[in-house]
């Protein structure tokens, strides 16, 4: 069966992926341009009916700043009224952006008819964040897809654009690796799958 595509490159490339926290990151700037081959690559992940349910923010420079700015003040706004406020989170949430080069917001944007399932419409916003990973490696860039601070919270999704169907999914935060020799813990692939030929 022949294909245009190395199939050893491209195992090795899925394999390599890995998640890299922003405190391994070198504090370099990771090109524009690399930043925007991922997400050129996100817009090509599967999409049930063409929805293409994926919005993306993306913050960088002084744009870090204003994300630290938003998700502290929105942060703040929330727990203050439900009396969860933690100073520690908050300055976490000041202070964490800057670690990163760029940091992508990333939403799901709900079909207006509603005609795909919500599931379906966060797994297309996945698929364009695996596109976005596997990009990033391909050019020695390291990605964490964050789903912690004002993520679920619903007061944030204005911030970015989103409305009350929509889903905030996460922050992509993106910068250069300290050391590209990292491993990962995955069990076998035969545990979790059974084949049915008869």
């Amino acid at each position: 069966m022949a294909t245009a595509f190395n199939h050893s490159e491209f195992n090795e490339l899925v394999r390599s992926r890995r998640s890299v926290f922003p405190k391994d990151y070198t504090g370099e700037t990771v090109p524009d341009e690399i930043i925007q081959q991922m997400l050129e690559n996100a817009n090509w992940a599967p999409t049930h009916k063409l929805t293409q349910p994926w919005r993306f923010v993306v913050y960088t420079g002084e744009g870090l700043k204003k994300l630290a700015q938003l998700q502290a003040a929105c942060y703040k706004q929330v727990t203050e009224k439900d009396g969860s406020f933690k100073e520690e989170r908050y300055q976490n949430l000041l202070n964490k952006p800057m670690q990163s080069s760029h940091i992508i917001a990333i939403g799901m944007k709900r079909d207006e008819k509603k005609s795909v399932p919500e599931i379906e419409e966060v797994g297309a916003v996945f698929c364009a964040v695996q596109n976005m990973y596997l990009t990033a490696t391909a050019y020695g860039v390291g990605c964490y897809l964050s789903t912690g601070g004002i993520t679920y919270f619903e007061e944030a999704k204005e911030i970015f654009g989103l409305s009350k169907d929509d889903v905030l999914i996460g922050f992509l935060n993106v910068g250069v690796p300290k050391d590209s020799a990292t491993t990962s813990k995955r069990t076998g692939i035969n545990k979790k799958v059974n084949w049915i030929k008869k």
